[in-house]
């Protein structure tokens, strides 16, 4: 690591400005905030209905960006189950801003949704 950074450079906090000015000080080669480490944290999913036949039924009024969120990361980290969204209004959009609606956001991330009644086929 080469000491890329002058005393100009912006931290989080005045503590992290000492701790910069100590490590130039001592003649320490640092980088502040350069790379990014990822990391999961361990959380459980409790589905509202799971079927005998396996399937998976979420029931949504609203569905947040935490929600989308969480379920993108639950279907990739558990891509054996069938997780389907049963919606009151498929038609309300994600938010006020954008034009994709909850059913629009279910079709392109490739979630089965119905709205309101199951679909028999469902439930075989």
């Amino acid at each position: 690591m080469t000491q890329c950074l002058t005393m100009a450079s912006r931290f989080r906090s005045k503590f992290e400005k000492r701790i910069a000015h100590a490590l130039e000080s001592a003649g320490a080669a640092f980088e502040y905030e350069s790379i990014k480490i990822p990391f999961v944290k361990n959380h459980h999913y409790t589905p509202d209905f799971v079927l005998s036949n396996g399937v998976i039924l979420e029931a949504k009024g609203r569905f947040i960006a935490s929600d989308r969120t969480k379920h993108l990361l639950i279907r990739e980290q558990n891509p054996e189950f069938d997780i389907r969204f049963v919606f009151q209004r498929a038609k309300n959009r994600i938010n006020p801003r954008s034009k994709t609606t909850y059913a629009g956001w279910c079709d392109r991330h490739g979630f089965l949704w119905c709205e309101g009644k199951l679909p028999k086929q469902w439930l075989l």
